[in-house]
């Protein structure tokens, strides 16, 4: 369609009224050219029509006489044209849709404006029409096309040819969150409610729907049954499934029925208005209940998967979940791996996944155990590496000395970290040949750099065993050494038990007196001690393989204890038992 431009036709003046038509005719005789005649006959007819009955407020067709690029000049048989403004006559490009000739249909608002002109509108003939059109679709129940123009207060304004108003009730059988997704859309509603006089137009999209379903409805209730493959469209989606129109029914696809595989929303696999092949798996025809299932039209890849995964194997996978305790990997669609958190390095302290792995990572594992049944495939990720443990032995003998950094204290111990993930444990009775240590804090502190030996080596149960009081010299050797059984010593009672008294006879070396070695049997010399009291005492018993003193009063009192002793020994039928054993006795 072109721009509109000034046209005319072919138009006769405004002419006196003839005489009537009988003596008009009289004028003419048989021999008159008929051409005249015929032309004589147009204008009169034009001149009677200019004079026909239209009444203001009437639709009416007129001709196009004229277009100009601002208004539209309309013959409706009229003693006057009517004028029509462009803007009327233009489409959504801004072009004029008539032409010269172009019937039309228009409404007379006024017979007559200040300069002798009858007042035309097409827009509002069109609308007329379309009321009349909408009364008719109202009472016929037809279905009206509309489009979606705006969101308004309570619904949505839409465009049937005039504005009409869609409740948001109305619009569809569920609740419609999301109004202005329906802008510009098209939709087929019927009217519930038509007032011309009030111009007010009430539709509804839920009626047309609810009678579309109930068709739809019978017909797939009809047809239902377990087992069997339907095409629906998805309605919903909600955290827990999604919801499949089957034809006037819904049906659920609860998430764990959507895939083999690893489905954490059902958005990542299902969207709105997506077509899809379900099975029904569940129907409760009482209460119309329909469970569906997607993957069960799929094979079930954990199949055979221990012919497809065996123990030892080497595989590659994409980490798909992070859990606390380990990573999920994907080995194929509908089959996953975990990798435990204590399979992640032979070496580094992992206290969680996420410090080594991210999802989407490819990672390469090995297979360290398939249960078909369980639905689970252990994998390692440290098995794809030699094991440092395994050099550990070689790398520190036992005996060897070595130095690290105090990385963590605890009642029984300290670990030192001999190298990055390797941490060995001095033992707290590692610690000290002479002190009773309470805590490991009484001679190293967290962060210390200390010098250990070597004790023990344990690859398969990664365990290090180290020392500290053997890189010193063992005072208990250097006491027995310079000791014997019959040696007169001087010590220091520390602490007094109901049993006896211990005495501290060194730094770090100590010796029981048992209550039966304080004085003798009869009491006379009885013998007071108190803690932090000096005495002297003779050793009766040497035990280093037990680092044990035994220690009394009543022998140094004594020179014939010994003789005494074995003098006893014999009356008791021992004559074999010594003086050593009479302490471990005692004790």
């Amino acid at each position: 369609m072109t721009k509109a431009e000034d046209v005319e036709v072919d138009r006769p003046e405004k002419i006196a009224r003839p005489a009537p038509m009988t003596v008009m005719t009289d004028q003419y005789d048989d021999d008159d050219d008929q051409s005249s005649r015929e032309e004589y006959e147009r204008l009169l007819q034009l001149y009677e029509g200019s004079f026909r009955n239209i009444a203001e407020g009437e639709v009416i067709t007129g001709t196009v006489l004229k277009v100009s690029s601002s208004e539209v000049v309309v013959d409706v048989g009229y003693k006057s044209e009517g004028m029509i403004a462009i803007q009327e006559f233009l489409d959504e490009n801004g072009e004029c849709i008539v032409r010269q000739g172009d019937a039309v249909d228009v409404l007379l608002e006024r017979t007559e404006d200040r300069d002798g002109h009858i007042v035309l509108s097409r827009e509002k003939a069109e609308k007329m029409k379309i009321w009349d059109e909408v009364e008719k679709a109202y009472d016929d129940q037809k279905v009206v096309i509309g489009r979606v123009i705006e969101r308004i207060k309570g619904g949505l304004a839409v465009d049937i040819g005039v504005r009409a108003f869609l409740p948001g009730s109305q619009v569809d059988v569920r609740p419609v969150r999301n109004l202005d997704a329906l802008r510009g859309q098209e939709l087929r509603m019927r009217v519930i409610k038509v007032n011309k006089k009030r111009g007010n137009i009430v539709l509804s999209r839920k009626a047309l729907l609810e009678e579309e379903n109930a068709e739809k409805k019978k017909h797939t209730l009809a047809t239902l049954e377990e087992g069997k493959v339907f095409r629906g469209v998805v309605k919903n989606i909600t955290d827990y499934g999604a919801f499949i129109d089957l034809g006037g029914l819904d049906g659920l696809l609860h998430v764990t029925d959507m895939s083999w595989g690893r489905a954490a929303h059902p958005s990542e696999i299902f969207k709105v208005n997506d077509e899809v092949d379900v099975v029904v798996l569940k129907f409760d025809r009482a209460s119309e209940r329909v469970s569906l299932g997607y993957k069960q039209l799929h094979a079930d890849p954990w199949t055979a998967v221990d012919e497809r995964y065996q123990v030892g194997m080497r595989l590659s996978g994409k980490v798909v979940s992070l859990t606390d305790y380990g990573a999920f990997i994907e080995l194929e669609p509908g089959v996953e791996g975990l990798i435990h958190v204590s399979e992640m390095s032979w070496s580094k302290r992992v206290k969680h996944p996420s410090k080594l792995l991210t999802v989407g990572d490819a990672v390469e594992s090995m297979v360290l155990g398939v249960d078909p049944q369980a639905r689970r495939i252990s994998l390692g990720l440290k098995q794809i590496e030699s094991n440092p443990w395994h050099q550990l032995a070689d790398k520190y003998p036992i005996g060897a000395r070595l130095t690290g950094r105090v990385r963590n204290l605890t009642e029984f111990g300290a670990f030192v970290e001999v190298e990055e993930g390797i941490d060995g444990l001095i033992h707290i009775s590692d610690m000290s040949w002479s002190k009773r240590l309470k805590h490991p804090s009484e001679v190293v502190k967290k962060g210390d750099e200390v010098e250990a030996m070597v004790l023990n080596v344990d690859p398969d149960n990664q365990r290090l065993s180290l020392g500290l009081k053997q890189l010193a010299t063992d005072i208990w050797d250097e006491f027995f050494e310079n000791h014997k059984v019959g040696s007169v010593v001087e010590g220091k009672v520390v602490r007094i038990t109901n049993f006896g008294a211990f005495v501290e006879l060194a730094e770090g070396i100590e010796g029981l007196i048992h209550v039966s070695e304080f004085d003798d049997d009869t009491g006379r010399d009885k013998v007071e001690l108190k803690v932090d009291e000096v005495t002297s005492m003779k050793i009766i018993k040497l035990s280093p393989s037990e680092r044990k003193i035994g220690l009394s009063i009543r022998a140094l009192k004594s020179d014939d204890y010994e003789a005494d002793w074995e003098a006893y020994g014999a009356a008791s039928g021992s004559p074999e038992v010594t003086l050593g054993d009479h302490f471990k006795h005692q004790t």
